[in-house]
């Protein structure tokens, strides 16, 4: 007896589309997207092409030059330092209010101008704008205790108790590629 060749059952894909909907909806509910983690800085506003930049006619004294090189070396006004002694200088720049010459004028002028080159690691410019924050907080924290008994961190950022500290001792770093790059 001959056998008759039997018909090959087709499968029913038309549910397929239902089942690869729903697996996509679960994974994109189940799935956390890991968020880029950074520096907290404010960028200055896109400057126009047409117009010609701003010139500064900050005094010299009141800005501190700190420089990191292609071999993550960091010059301070010119200086070779040792990055443990950063905090200090960036301190006294800070409340120097005339004292010494070689630093601001006032803290509502001191300005610290952080340049690095195109070879410096992240690494190092993380270890040098660390040390110019902490330096920033420290003086704003002594300015609060001083004042209000409570430090910076404390004070309500609402507040006019906050927004005093912050008008003395502003948060001016100023980041630009050092004047030698591209000559």
């Amino acid at each position: 007896m001959a056998r008759k060749p039997r018909a090959i059952p087709e499968i029913n894909a038309g549910s397929m589309a239902d089942i690869a909907f729903l697996l996509l909806v679960f994974f994109l509910v189940t799935t956390t997207m890991d968020t880029d983690k950074g520096l907290r800085v404010k960028l200055p506003p896109y400057p126009d092409p047409n117009s010609p930049p701003p010139t500064s006619t900050q005094n010299d004294r009141n800005v501190l030059e700190v420089l990191v090189n292609f071999n993550d070396e960091l010059l301070v006004e010119k200086q070779p330092l040792n990055i443990e002694e950063l905090t200090n200088i960036t301190k006294e720049h800070l409340q120097n209010e005339g004292r010494n010459p070689k630093y601001s004028d006032k803290s509502e002028d001191a300005i610290v101008s952080l340049k690095n080159d195109r070879g410096t690691s992240y690494e190092r410019y993380l270890e040098v704008y660390n040390e110019l924050m902490r330096a920033y907080n420290e003086v704003r924290d002594e300015y609060a205790l001083k004042k209000f008994n409570r430090k910076f961190s404390d004070l309500p950022e609402k507040g006019k108790s906050y927004k005093e500290v912050k008008d003395k001792y502003p948060l001016k770093i100023s980041e630009a590629e050092p004047e030698s790059y591209g000559k």
